[in-house]
């Protein structure tokens, strides 16, 4: 049995590419900064029947992601999938005129430092396994930089290049990297973008093994001018 595990595990879309992987026969490893939200997942997964476990971490700390994904993969088994899908911060999202070179500070820790420590701590077993499946979820301003949110435009970008620098990498060991861009919100209400049909794309990246970015709906059009 090996693993699927969720950095940034909530109610939304975390719950439900918990339970779309854990339907499929993975065990779950919740990461979170809330012991109590990990609880009420675990709660609401284990009515389907779906094993899975919390386990507490900050993306901004990376010793604690770290101990997070060893305790997963010996607790739950090696962790196979890795889905980076954390929120960012409100305070990450000021103009770019705004902008200070100490505010891109946390934004270029959360989305690279943090998705940076956690391939370091689960590649191992991945190449063990002979097999890994990396999904990085991204709004669209990592793709289209939208000057009001600056530090995130900046932050996902860099975690955009990363990303795509290990899909290349790692194609050789079966090791497979994806990009998910939701550019709109994620509400149960959208026919593109509900956690569940994010969850059902996030799985067939997953079992496709095919290309790099994918786009869960067209890009709006923009909405800052250059």
């Amino acid at each position: 049995m090996t693993t699927f595990a969720i950095v940034g595990a909530g109610p939304g879309l975390g719950l439900a590419a918990a339970r779309r992987f854990g339907k499929a026969g993975h065990h779950v490893a919740l990461l979170s900064r809330s012991p109590q939200h990990q609880d009420n997942l675990v709660y609401e997964l284990a009515q389907e029947d779906i094993h899975a476990r919390g386990f507490t971490a900050d993306v901004l700390d990376p010793a604690s992601l770290t101990t997070a994904l060893q305790n997963a993969a010996d607790t739950l088994g090696p962790v196979e999938i890795l889905q980076f899908s954390p929120v960012p911060r409100g305070d990450f999202m000021k103009p770019v005129l705004d902008t200070t070179a100490t505010d891109l500070d946390d934004p270029l820790a959360f989305s690279v430092k943090g998705p940076l420590t956690c391939v370091n701590a689960v590649l191992p077993g991945m190449r063990e396994l002979g097999r890994g499946t990396l999904l990085f979820v991204n709004g669209g301003s990592a793709v289209r930089p939208k000057a009001s949110v600056a530090g995130t435009s900046i932050a996902f970008a860099a975690e955009s290049a990363y990303a795509q620098m290990l899909h290349t990498a790692l194609a050789d060991e079966n090791i497979h990297a994806t990009q998910l861009i939701v550019p709109g919100a994620i509400s149960p209400d959208s026919a593109t973008s509900s956690p569940e049909k994010l969850a059902e794309l996030l799985y067939g990246l997953h079992a496709d093994r095919k290309g790099f970015r994918h786009q869960a709906e067209p890009m709006p059009d923009p909405q800052d001018a250059p």
